[in-house]
């Protein structure tokens, strides 16, 4: 789990952590759709950052678990309400985790997964990624296996155009200069989808 959907480097990762999603639309929607609050909340591969100090500030109990290479996730069967993944690494093969989550996932348990969705301007930063496309479309692999989305629109919000300019130079080379020659107010808008799935069906969320 990634407190961040890129590394930058270079110190470009604290100052991306301070104008992603100012609003908290992030942590909102998670409790939206669990919710998390005054339940155990299992975060995949995670540790201590952001996401987890925003969910305990909405009430979880915020526990972590590895994955290992043959998708077995570290925690008893039954032990969480909510299993959470922040921008996870894995793609196409994602269905055995999934199946392995509902292992950890009490009846009725909460699956939410966070991935970025593109079709914003922060996607014309990064290219042709799979978020983009193909993990949003019916035969992807989240939607076929029986999750719904729900997308955020979120922004990086900066104090002003300069200093968005001198970040997205700074981050992203020519295409962020270039961008930021385009944008009349300093924020770019940031889409990210939420896929969510109930184990056995007891909890559905409000849509």
């Amino acid at each position: 789990m990634a407190d961040l959907p890129i590394e930058l480097g270079d110190g470009l990762d604290e100052r991306l952590a301070r104008i992603l999603d100012v609003e908290a639309k992030i942590p909102r929607t998670f409790d939206a759709l669990g919710p998390v609050g005054g339940r155990d909340v299992l975060l995949l591969d995670g540790a201590p950052g952001i996401r987890a100090r925003q969910l305990t500030e909405l009430g979880a109990r915020v526990v972590f678990a590895a994955t290992d290479t043959n998708a077995r996730i570290d925690a008893p069967d039954g032990s969480a309400d909510v299993v959470a993944s922040m921008w996870p690494a894995f793609r196409d093969d994602c269905d055995a985790i999934w199946h392995e989550a509902g292992r950890v996932l009490r009846s009725g348990g909460r699956l939410l997964v966070l991935h970025d969705y593109g079709r914003d301007e922060v996607s014309r930063l990064r290219g042709d990624l799979p978020d983009y496309g193909l993990l949003s479309r019916r035969d992807g692999p989240y939607l076929r296996g029986g999750f719904k989305v729900r997308v955020v629109h979120c922004f990086w919000t900066f104090a002003s155009l300069e200093a968005m300019a001198t970040f997205l130079g700074a981050a992203f080379g020519e295409a962020g200069a270039s961008l930021a020659a385009t944008l009349k107010r300093p924020r770019l808008s940031y889409n990210v989808a939420v896929y969510h799935r109930t184990r056995g069906g007891l909890l559905q969320p409000t849509r």
